[in-house]
């Protein structure tokens, strides 16, 4: 399930206009999701009575964690763009100086980078990561090299993690400012398809569409598995897990939505198909309801969504779709429920606290940058899947000419195998 904002960068909130301005329907829908939430709760506490345990139900932590994110969810799309405005290149008064602290600190990474690697050759001794490799320090002028390349490693540590920050931030902010849906709707190639049904069923489809891709990239490139990796961590699937959601769609770059109204899709069109996709999500949130027959081959249903919650391999990176699951079966990506789901991360957190979901993959990820040694390295930790990082991190473990240790330091795409792994070594299509 998506988070409430509109990832363009514009937020198209709701179907109905007031005298305030647009009304997001979700928003209106928070009775429906408590109560749903309290028949599903009694259902399961029913069940648990009978001996049932095949589900983990409600714990009062896990929930109160989900309804903090789920808040946090409407709030930050208020603040967090106003927040970043003036960094915005081309729009914001430190906009040019966000790109400037991007180039220059790149600048001086690169060049610690090569100070590091040139005293790292005169040692003879240490691999691009600068580990010990049997070289003696012979006199002061070994220990004067072996100082040089600590001070050169930390300054490019420092300079990578700098430059990947500024960097990361003025890209997202450019490309927010610059797929809005009202420059869309200026630059339209087609005349408005109208607000009948045809029309409305276009836009949900289309909605829907851009959704999968959407959904599938977060779980292909790490910078926006980031964004995304605070639904997946909860170890429990109820309906208040649909309610964890991201908060920081402002560092992703986005499919803007709002392209379809270069077809004539009207806007007030497209907030409506945001409104009903995000409902949709709601209800597949669920253990309660098992296989629905045929229609489980056009749409997505609990059964269908449990799959892409699960952390067993075969499940993992699956069943992106939202309401329809065609397009998971089109492009790849689907499977079938044969097994019980095992909820949550690959290596779980181990928290309730929303601070530590929210931030834990970028602390994890600008760990990684911080210790790399190359921009290629660098880069790799950020555009490629999160599987990469993993078994990266294994080969720098296990050492020159040994075998990789595959140690669930990454949150997903643990399972190794080829199939699980595919998509996940690609750099994030430019969009």
């Amino acid at each position: 399930m998506r988070p409430a904002v509109q990832p363009s960068g514009a937020t198209m909130t709701g179907t109905d206009k007031g005298r305030d301005g647009p009304r997001d329907l979700t928003v209106v829908a928070v009775p429906f999701y408590f109560g749903a939430m309290a028949v599903e709760y009694l259902w399961l506490r029913r069940r648990a009575d009978t001996g049932a345990t095949t589900s983990r139900g409600y714990e009062r932590r896990d929930t109160v964690a989900s309804l903090t994110m789920g808040v946090g969810s409407l709030v930050a799309p208020l603040v967090l763009p106003r927040l970043l405005r003036p960094f915005t290149p081309g729009r914001g008064r430190y906009g040019t100086a966000l790109v400037a602290t991007a180039l220059g600190a790149a600048v001086v990474t690169t060049a610690a980078d090569l100070v590091a690697r040139r005293n790292d050759a005169s040692d003879g001794g240490h691999d691009e990561h600068g580990q010990a490799g049997g070289y003696g320090r012979d006199g002061a002028e070994g220990w004067s090299r072996e100082r040089r390349r600590a001070r050169a490693r930390r300054i490019a540590s420092a300079g990578g993690v700098t430059a990947v920050v500024a960097g990361g931030v003025a890209v997202t902010t450019t490309w927010a400012s610059r797929l809005t849906p009202d420059r869309f709707w200026r630059r339209r190639i087609l005349p408005s398809s109208g607000t009948g049904p045809l029309a409305l069923a276009l836009a949900i489809v289309g909605w829907d569409f851009i959704y999968y891709w959407n959904h599938r990239f977060m779980h292909e490139s790490r910078y926006m598995w980031a964004v995304h990796v605070v639904h997946h961590s909860s170890e429990r699937y109820n309906l208040s897990t649909a309610l964890r959601q991201p908060v920081a769609d402002v560092l992703g770059t986005f499919l803007p939505y709002g392209a379809l109204c270069l077809v004539g899709i009207e806007p007030d069109l497209i907030t409506t198909a945001r409104g009903v996709n995000l409902l949709y999500q709601f209800w597949i949130h669920t253990e309660t309801i098992g296989r629905l027959g045929p229609t489980e081959s056009v749409l997505n249903t609990p059964s269908h969504h449990r799959v892409h919650h699960g952390s067993n391999g075969p499940y993992i990176d699956r069943n992106h779709g939202s309401i329809l699951i065609v397009w998971d079966r089109l492009f790849g990506t689907f499977e079938i429920e044969d097994e019980q789901p095992v909820y949550g991360l690959t290596k779980n957190i181990n928290t309730f606290s929303p601070r530590r979901i929210i931030t834990h993959e970028y602390a994890d990820m600008l760990h990684d940058v911080a210790r790399s040694t190359t921009w290629t390295e660098r880069l790799s930790y950020v555009l490629r899947g999160p599987g990469w990082a993993l078994r990266h991190r294994g080969v720098l473990a296990a050492g020159p000419g040994d075998r990789p240790s595959v140690v669930a330091t990454s949150p997903r795409q643990l399972d190794l195998s080829p199939d699980s792994q595919k998509g996940e070594d690609s750099l994030i299509p430019t969009l």
